[in-house]
């Protein structure tokens, strides 16, 4: 700082000096102003001297203040020392009572230990003169045994020497009587006992899977409707079906060759009744027609065009119905399986329709498999494409159970599907419980009051009709009509038939139910004829 003064000072004298120079040439030449450098000078070495001076002070305050500093810290580390160490030796006070409460015990521990080591040696002493006694015993027992088993081998000796005198057998002859008669005796006690145990395993199969398909059909409950082979469609009023007609029948025909569906035009007011066996074609009949009435224009360019975009809808409607199958079922199924099973849709059997069997099908085999225990995933999945092959079985020849496995197994599916498939009406064996599942399922669907095209009464009609048949026979004591009417179980009377006479009574029963009553698929007939043979022991 005083150097920055001193060199100000100079460079404000510098200009006057030099104007005073310029201002007397001639004169005298001013002389340099000595007395502003002394002053500077001056002022530099005061301006040394305050800020030495000032450095001082404020080091002496800086210093103090350090001091201050550490001596407050070095009381903060005293203190803190002095807390640690109490706490230090209070732990190490505990630490040594706990210590020492610790071998107090385990001093203790070790004196009970010693306490009973030293009873259990007594008692060992003890022991060990009982048992030197009871050995001692022992011998005297072995030997008196030894004595009485000599004895005893020679009365027996004797005595069998004289029984082959009175019997006039030997031992040997004797001994293989005996065997001869227990093991007949035998043979007729496990006779006796393996009848009864089948007996009584069947009866308890019975009532088990009595109790399963009972269980099944209760939890599972399904509305029936009855299809059948013809669609009626409504008209506005008569008139249009003069247009369905045409000029001389040109569109009636061309609808008719489009559709393959025979159209019936009677006096049935505002109706019109489309007739095929091809559900299918029906269906794109009835849509095709429903359109053609809609708009109004009916000719047969009109008509072609029509019947065109209802394939396309019903190709449409059955690709839906085999997606809300499956995705109600709650499996994923292959596109072009899904396209077969939407078919099913407008397939029947006997009026019940195709893909509400398939439905119900699939839920009584998931059912069926909950109750005994197993996986019900491939249960549910084979029973909902177990009809599979119905829904080509128009174009392909063969069982459409078989014809179904083949699709099956070209679309990927697992081998136990496949089996499941083909062996649900018996054309494959079943190799799986799933198989077996699935025939239960079909049956319980098939054979259900109501589920395939019967009124109630003639369900009812046709169930006495067949346990009248049965009871005509002279040898029948009782006949029941069983499984929705598709067995008749006949009880004959065991004192009049013997077993041939019941094997002809059987086929007789079959071949008159053949030639006297109308029924849809097989109708099983059983003959049982039941002795029973009572003894009372005294």
């Amino acid at each position: 700082m005083p150097w920055i003064a001193l060199i100000a000072m100079m460079w404000w004298a510098a200009p006057a000096w030099a104007q005073a120079r310029a201002a007397a040439p001639t004169a005298t030449p001013p002389q340099f102003p000595w007395l502003w450098v002394l002053a500077g000078l001056g002022g530099l070495v005061l301006g040394t001297g305050a800020g030495l001076g000032l450095a001082y002070l404020r080091y002496r305050r800086v210093n103090r203040r350090a001091e201050v500093i550490l001596d407050a810290a070095r009381g903060e580390a005293e203190r803190v020392h002095r807390e640690r160490l109490v706490v230090a030796q209070q732990e190490v006070k505990e630490l040594r009572e706990r210590e020492e409460e610790r071998l107090k015990r385990k001093e203790a521990e070790f004196a009970q230990l010693e306490e009973r080591l030293h009873q259990r040696e007594e008692r060992l002493g003890k022991r060990s003169q009982h048992l030197e006694t009871i050995e001692t015993s022992i011998r005297q027992d072995e030997a008196e045994v030894v004595h009485l088993l000599e004895t005893g081998q020679q009365l027996l000796r004797e005595e069998r020497t004289l029984l082959e005198r009175l019997a006039g057998l030997t031992a040997e002859e004797a001994k293989d009587y005996l065997l001869k008669l227990v093991e007949a005796e035998s043979e007729r006690y496990f006779a006796r006992k393996i009848t009864e145990v089948e007996r009584r395993t069947t009866q308890e199969a019975e009532r088990r899977a009595r109790r399963i398909l009972a269980n099944a059909v209760q939890r599972y409950a399904f509305d029936y409707a009855e299809e059948a082979t013809v669609t009626t469609v409504p008209l506005p009023n008569d008139e249009y079906k003069g247009r369905i007609i045409g000029r001389d029948g040109r569109n009636i025909r061309a609808f008719e060759a489009l559709t393959g569906v025979d159209v019936l035009v009677d006096d049935t007011p505002e109706t019109v009744v489309l007739s095929s066996f091809h559900p299918v074609r029906r269906e794109v009949a009835r849509v095709a027609l429903e359109k053609l009435l809609e708009d109004g224009r009916i000719h047969p360019t009109r008509i072609e065009d029509t019947v065109r975009k209802a394939k396309d809808r019903v190709e449409e409607a059955i690709l839906e119905a085999g997606e809300k199958a499956a995705f109600e079922v709650g499996i994923e199924i292959p596109a072009d399986l899904i396209q077969l099973l939407g078919r099913l849709h407008f397939r029947t059997s006997y009026g019940q329709n195709q893909l509400q069997h398939a439905l119900e099908v699939s839920f009584l085999a998931r059912l069926l498999a909950e109750e005994i225990g197993i996986d019900p995933k491939p249960a549910k999945r084979a029973g909902l494409l177990h009809d599979i092959g119905k829904a080509v079985d128009h174009d392909v020849e063969g069982p459409h159970a078989l014809i179904g496995a083949d699709l099956a197994r070209r679309a990927g599916e697992p081998w136990p599907i496949v089996n499941s498939i083909a062996a649900h009406h018996g054309e494959a064996d079943p190799a799986t419980v799933t198989a077996v599942l699935v025939q239960a399922a079909d049956a319980l669907s098939a054979a259900r009051p109501g589920a395939r095209m019967e009124t109630y009464e003639r369900y009812c009609q046709r169930l006495e009709e067949l346990e009248k048949l049965a009871l005509a026979y002279p040898l029948v004591k009782e006949a029941y009509a069983i499984q929705a009417g598709r067995e008749v179980r006949v009880i004959v009377r065991p004192e009049k038939a013997t077993d041939d006479m019941t094997a002809k009574l059987a086929y007789d029963i079959a071949r008159q139910i053949e030639e006297q009553i109308q029924y849809p698929g097989e109708i099983k007939v059983t003959v049982v004829r039941q002795a029973q043979f009572v003894e009372t022991a005294r």
